[in-house]
């Protein structure tokens, strides 16, 4: 049993840390990464300054990827932030979902 236990944590484990490196391996396909990084500020603000700015807020998903598919300015300075027309309403939330569980 402990080894089932074990193992079952193990395949948890990797296919969490997949789909993390597949949301990644998105926003890089996307073009996000070409103003965004996780830790640092690029054009736009990093990932994880975004996550901290809408920790608890229960709307935030929803306003997050209407700024994907939509474009928005002024939240985080004078660079405005383009809709990206190569992103779904499906992938928008995956993305919006990885972004703000960067830490």
């Amino acid at each position: 049993m402990k080894r089932f236990v074990m193992g079952a944590l193990v395949v948890v484990g990797a296919v969490a840390s997949q789909a993390a490196m597949a949301n990644a391996d998105l926003a890089k396909a996307k073009n996000c990464m070409a103003c965004h990084a996780v830790a640092n500020k690029l054009v736009g603000p990093a990932y994880k300054d975004v996550a901290a700015k809408y920790a608890g807020q229960k709307d935030a998903e929803a306003k997050l990827v209407a700024k994907v598919m939509k474009g928005g300015s002024g939240v985080w300075g004078a660079i405005p932030m383009p809709a990206n027309p190569q992103v779904s309403e499906a992938e928008a939330h995956t993305l919006v979902k990885w972004v703000l569980s960067q830490k």
